[in-house]
């Protein structure tokens, strides 16, 4: 196979199971029980997660259900209302820092909004090793490009598994700014087509943010979360169970 079939294959994997993580486990399971995941499965995603993502699964879910509580004020983690469209890339690192730091020194406000989670932060973040699983990520980036004798394919590999950050950003500034709207939520959450079909049906946040305990983010004909779809595939394989929301 030709290096540029096959570097677009590896990032689309890569892709693929970041997006996995972050969209079906940490969002959907973790954050909001949309999926329910079996405490063993839990368990597993947290110690995985880390290595795949590079984002500790709890400190992300404390900093997204923040997020919930106050979407688009002063205490929101990452508004763009506040940091800008393109200042909120360094804001949403700076506030994931700070509550991952909360997190490890055991600050109460901040367990107590992941009460519920028999999780802890990742041994590689309260030692001090946040580094490491990106190192991992490009260590076996070398090595594919190595075994393949094509740099396209190792880098390939880094930028789909270490995509999150720019993920994120598209999520968290994009589509509470550009779109259009189905709910007359308290919040700037809009619906943003392209973000929607680039991360997972991550970009209907305007959808998400109405009924943010179900696993379904498209709610009219013309909308396309591949994200639940991926949830469907899990249920269908016996790694999750999809919840009932409030709004079926």
């Amino acid at each position: 196979m030709d290096a540029f079939p096959a570097s677009v294959l590896v990032f689309l994997g890569a892709y693929l199971l970041n997006v996995l993580y972050i969209t079906v486990f940490y969002h959907r399971g973790l954050a909001h029980e949309a999926v329910i995941l079996s405490p063993r499965m839990q368990r597993f995603v947290a110690k995985t997660g880390i290595w795949v993502t590079g984002i500790d699964a709890k400190a992300w879910v404390c900093m997204h259900r923040l997020h919930h509580r106050h979407s688009d004020t002063q205490k929101d983690p990452h508004s763009p209302v506040f940091a800008g469209v393109l200042g909120l890339f360094r804001k949403q690192l700076l506030a994931y820092r700070k509550v991952l730091v909360a997190l490890i020194r055991r600050h109460d406000h901040y367990d107590k909004v992941v009460a519920d989670l028999d999780l802890e932060v990742s041994a590689v973040n309260a030692r001090k090793r946040w580094y490491l699983p990106y190192l991992s990520h490009l260590v076996m980036g070398v090595g594919l490009a190595w075994i393949t004798g094509s740099a396209w394919i190792g880098a390939a590999f880094v930028l789909g598994i270490s995509s999150h950050p720019l993920e994120g950003w598209a999520v968290n500034a994009l589509a509470h700014s550009y779109g259009y709207r189905n709910y007359a939520t308290d919040d700037n959450s809009q619906n943003n087509t392209w973000v929607a079909w680039l991360v997972a049906g991550e970009g209907y946040q305007n959808n998400h943010h109405r009924y943010p305990d179900e696993a379904r983010f498209s709610h009219r004909w013309f909308e396309w979360d591949w994200g639940y779809q991926l949830c469907l595939v899990l249920s269908f394989c016996g790694v999750l169970r999809i919840a009932r929301s409030t709004r079926t």
